[in-house]
């Protein structure tokens, strides 16, 4: 059988006058003529073939047939009522996807997030921790921070940190035993890997993170850097360096909170400065919402106080 409905404006226009019982009452409700009101009651009951309602004094009442159909009415109009208002608070909500390499999101960007979210309360905040470099046009990822990202002319891009790269173990793993003094004493304890072998990203970056590269920039070449454990996740990377299971390479800006707080030190004054650092990509279409353009201006005023 084929469904129907009547006008819904009739059937406002009715459930209102249910609630009423008066024309004008009605009409102030819904902002109209109680003519209208009238001639739209009037529409429904020539639509359903049944009176309902009739003249009652100065009054209305309503016939059986109103009665019948009053209360499931009320409801019906409360669940639109209600489906509608949850659809303008829906369209309120402003909602930000940021797109983050894991590490940088445990180790530095989630932890101050929560600043953000008390300043900007309506704004709902995905990350997406993902290990490839994502479309921006067509993703429907707002803001992306990349390490050792290319330029990209279609994109508006914001540098966050330069970087250094340098070794970083437990207080207790160097100090020993043995002392950790100079870098040939490297030879001695667990070198910690990060392997970058399955991140799209990181073609420009894998050098900077190479044990054989960064020894070979200070000639300290002959130290074997095959042995050791090795982390796809840069995060577990640190950890280890962290529980004193070997020295690994640090990326400075990330781990500043774990070297203020004594977690990690630096036993060796050697450091690489890298040509690549974080920076904060995102399309002029994004950069225009106002949600967006506010977390730019928090995270460049966050990471400038670095």
């Amino acid at each position: 059988m084929e469904s129907w409905l009547p006008s819904l404006n009739a059937l406002r226009a009715f459930e209102s006058v249910t609630r009423h019982l008066s024309y004008p009452a009605a009409a102030e409700e819904l902002r109209v003529t109680p003519a209208a009101v009238k001639q739209l009651v009037r529409k429904l009951e020539d639509t359903l073939g049944q009176s309902l309602v009739v003249r009652k004094g100065r009054g209305l009442e309503l016939t059986r047939s109103g009665l019948a159909g009053r209360d499931d009415l009320r409801v019906a109009m409360d669940h639109l009522t209600a489906s509608v208002a949850r659809m303008q608070q829906r369209s309120k909500e402003k909602r930000l996807i940021i797109s983050v390499e894991a590490s940088f999101a445990t180790a530095w960007l989630v932890p101050k997030l929560e600043e953000f979210r008390r300043m900007y309360p309506d704004v709902a905040v995905l990350i997406d921790s993902s290990q490839h470099i994502v479309d921006l046009h067509n993703s429907g990822v707002d803001v992306a921070i990349r390490y050792g990202g290319k330029p990209d002319a279609s994109l508006v891009s914001i540098r966050l940190f330069d970087d250094r790269v340098f070794p970083a173990c437990s207080p207790l793993l160097a100090e020993g035993p043995p002392k950790l003094k100079q870098l040939s004493d490297l030879a001695a304890v667990p070198l910690i890997h990060w392997d970058m072998s399955q991140m799209t990203w990181a073609k420009e970056t894998k050098k900077w993170f190479s044990w054989e590269n960064w020894l070979r920039q200070f000639g300290a070449g002959e130290i074997s850097s095959d042995d050791g454990v090795h982390f796809s996740d840069y995060g577990l990377a640190v950890q280890a360096a962290i529980a004193g299971q070997g020295v690994v390479l640090a990326s400075v800006p990330i781990l500043r909170d774990a070297f203020d707080a004594g977690l990690l030190v630096n036993p060796f004054p050697e450091s690489l400065s890298t040509d690549i650092g974080y920076d904060l990509v995102t399309t002029e279409l994004a950069q225009s919402r106002a949600e967006v353009a506010a977390f730019i201006v928090w995270i460049e005023t966050i990471a400038h106080q670095q």
